[in-house]
């Protein structure tokens, strides 16, 4: 069974910074693309690309294939970072293969 288990979420003052975790287990990890997608309070979902406008060169993604985690590190957060972040797993290692898997997501809230 596919699971996909994120971490690290929270409250954070704006400008400050925040790494979350996707733990996963049931399938190869290395063998498939893993994205984060956010839904902001309100709003629809949106997937986390480290060349959008909206957080290029704030957030980086990795990946330890050794420990089967994916990492997202949100540094210089913003008030319109708050959102539920979860992470996704593709069909294939190509991200832009459709996501077939989801985890429960974490809640990132960025206010003073």
């Amino acid at each position: 069974e596919v699971q996909l288990v994120e971490s690290g979420g929270g409250l954070v003052q704006p400008g400050g910074s925040l790494k979350l975790s996707c733990a996963t287990s049931g399938f190869t990890f290395s063998r498939y693309g893993m994205s984060w997608v956010r839904q902001a309070p309100g709003k629809g979902l949106e997937w986390v690309s480290i060349y959008a406008d909206s957080v290029k060169g704030r957030f980086t993604i990795s990946r330890d294939s050794a420990k089967n985690t994916l990492y997202l590190q949100m540094n210089s957060l913003k008030p319109e970072d708050t959102a539920v972040y979860y992470c996704a797993k593709h069909q294939s290692v190509n991200t832009w293969s459709a996501m077939d898997a989801w985890g429960q997501g974490t809640l990132v809230t960025v206010s003073s």
